[in-house]
This record gives C-alpha cells, structure tokens and sequence, in this order.
C-alpha cells in the first residue's frame, strides 16, 4: 500500500483538504487580545486606512484578509485538480506532470512558510509537500499505464499501443 503512488496521492489530497478548511477557520474566529500592546496593534492594523495611490486605501487587516483567503484557496485547487484527475483516471504522463507542477509550487510555499509563520502552517505544508514528492517519485517511468478513451474515434489508447472500437 505504501509503495503505491495513489496512496501518496490520496493522502495529500486530504492534506490539502484538511488544510483549506483548517485555515478558513480563522476567518471565522476573532482574535485573543491578551494586553494592551496587542489591542493597540489590532487597533492600527484594523482602523488605519493608508493612501497608497489612485485612491487605494485599505486598512492592513485588509490585506493581510486578501493573502490570507489565497492558502486555502490554493490548497482547494491543487486537491480538488488532482482528485478530479485521479478520479477520471489521466493517463500517467499527464498525472506525473500535474504532480510535478504541485510539488514545485507546494515546495515554494513550504519555504515561505518554514521563514515567515509559525508550526501549523509549516507542518501541514510540509506534510503536503512531502506526500506530493513521494506520489511523484512512485509513478510508473514509461508511458501511459492507464488507459484512455478518445471520444473523438472511440480508440482505446494503452501503453502497448491504439485499439480502435468498431
């Protein structure tokens, strides 16, 4: 079981799940303020509005809202992309690539978040990152394992050839 890369797959795609629905938590949950110099801070990041050119003004909760939606929505994308093509069953060249192009990403981001956040954020990442880059290494090497039909000529394509249907 673990030697097969949809294990790893699925795994990180709960990952992802898990994750996106973890963080969107806290738009939900108002922050503890324990003494005064955090309710002064909460204050300045909530109510001042900066100018920042062509009318653009908004309060740094703003923005630090408007970066924060984009986790979890980037983890909805790259689980719900690898579920949908899981599920359809992709050819594995195709799958291989999709997973190699969330590895990158997810890798990138599990950096940032090694430097700029705290535990949580960094082990979930990590745990997502690393159970992509397993999936990734365990996928077959030569062409397409998985069959494919073509709507366009009904021929069943594999790795040992095309079938055409009558």
């Amino acid at each position: 079981m673990l030697k097969r890369f949809t294990f790893w797959l699925k795994a990180a795609i709960v990952f992802q799940f898990l994750t996106a629905a973890l963080h969107s938590i806290s738009f939900f949950v108002e922050p503890v303020l324990n003494n005064d110099t955090e309710r002064q801070l909460h204050e300045l990041i909530t109510t001042y509005h900066p100018e920042m050119g062509a009318g653009f003004h908004p309060s740094f909760w703003n923005l630090f809202t408007a970066l924060s939606a984009c986790y979890p929505l980037l983890c909805l994308l790259g689980g719900l992309t690898l579920g949908y093509l899981l599920w359809k069953r992709a050819a594995t060249d195709l799958l291989k690539g999709v997973i190699l192009i969330n590895v990158v990403v997810f890798g990138i981001c599990f950096v940032v978040m090694l430097i700029f956040t705290f535990l949580p954020p960094i082990i979930i990442t990590g745990l997502i990152f690393v159970t992509l880059l397993i999936a990734y290494f365990l996928m077959p090497r030569n062409g397409s394992a998985q069959s494919l039909v073509s709507p366009d000529n009904l021929c069943l394509r594999n790795a040992c050839g095309t079938v055409c249907m009558p």
